[in-house]
């Protein structure tokens, strides 16, 4: 003789009808009452083929609430949080890329910088002594 024990305590669901729990069996009846009513609707209006695919298309929210679940929340669960983050409060995400090594070595490339100005700021002794020569040879 076997038990079959689930690991985790919150998997645990009662099935009711075919291995079905209530809720799963509710939406599945809904699920059969929309198909019906929309080809009873519609039958004098559209073709087999057209009036199969609607009564598919309106079956299908019903099924996905009694069997999808998504990190644990029911489907109403999932759209309530849906719109509420992407409706009610949206948020909008600005992407600024930092250089971490940039702001790091920042002190070092102004010094560096600071260098480089008085180098090119300061005259350069072959210059001068060129210079000079010019002067003497203009005055001589």
């Amino acid at each position: 003789m076997e038990v079959k024990i689930n690991k985790e305590i919150r998997d645990y669901t009662e099935s009711i009808f075919f291995g079905l729990n209530l809720r799963q069996l509710i939406c599945s009846i809904c699920a059969c009452l929309t198909s019906i009513g929309l080809y009873f609707l519609l039958r004098n209006h559209l073709g087999k083929e057209m009036l199969s695919w609607i009564c598919i298309v309106g079956a299908i929210p019903f099924g996905a609430m009694g069997f999808v679940k998504y990190n644990g929340m029911t489907a109403e669960q999932l759209v309530a949080e849906w719109f509420k983050s992407e409706v009610l409060m949206p948020s909008i995400l600005h992407f600024k890329p930092e250089n971490i090594y940039e702001e790091l070595l920042k002190e070092e490339y102004k010094r560096i910088e600071k260098e480089e100005m008085k180098i090119e700021n300061k005259p350069n002794k072959f210059i001068q002594s060129k210079r000079k020569r010019e002067r003497k040879s203009k005055n001589s």
